[in-house]
């Protein structure tokens, strides 16, 4: 059973910047997609950013150029660089990876962008 486990997520005033971390337990980590979503009460969740092992990255609109997707082939790990956060960014962010049409879900921390 593949696991994800997430952490960096908290309070951050406008215009911060937090960095989230995702393990994932697996020995074919180069295998997967990986991305992080985010959902707020009453909506749909979203595709905030993905990046395939090759490093090939794909991002919402609303937040290119303020968002970086990483991951550490590695560490088995991917990460989520926020700057210039905005209060419009506060939701629980979720790690995902993908394999094939397999989806996995981290438990999600939450981010809040407030003064």
């Amino acid at each position: 059973q593949v696991q994800l486990v997430e952490s960096g997520g908290g309070l951050v005033q406008p215009g911060g910047s937090l960095r989230l971390s995702c393990a994932v337990s697996t020995r074919i980590f180069s295998m997967y997609v990986t991305g992080w979503y985010r959902q707020v009460p009453g909506k749909q969740r979203e595709l905030v950013a993905s990046i395939t092992s090759g490093g090939t990255t794909n991002y919402a609109d609303s937040v290119k150029g303020r968002f970086t997707i990483s991951r550490d082939n590695a560490k088995n790990t991917v990460y989520l660089q926020m700057n210039n956060l905005k209060p419009e960014d506060t939701a629980v962010y979720y790690c995902n990876a993908r394999i094939g049409t397999t989806h996995y879900w981290g438990q999600g921390t939450q981010v809040t962008v407030s003064s």
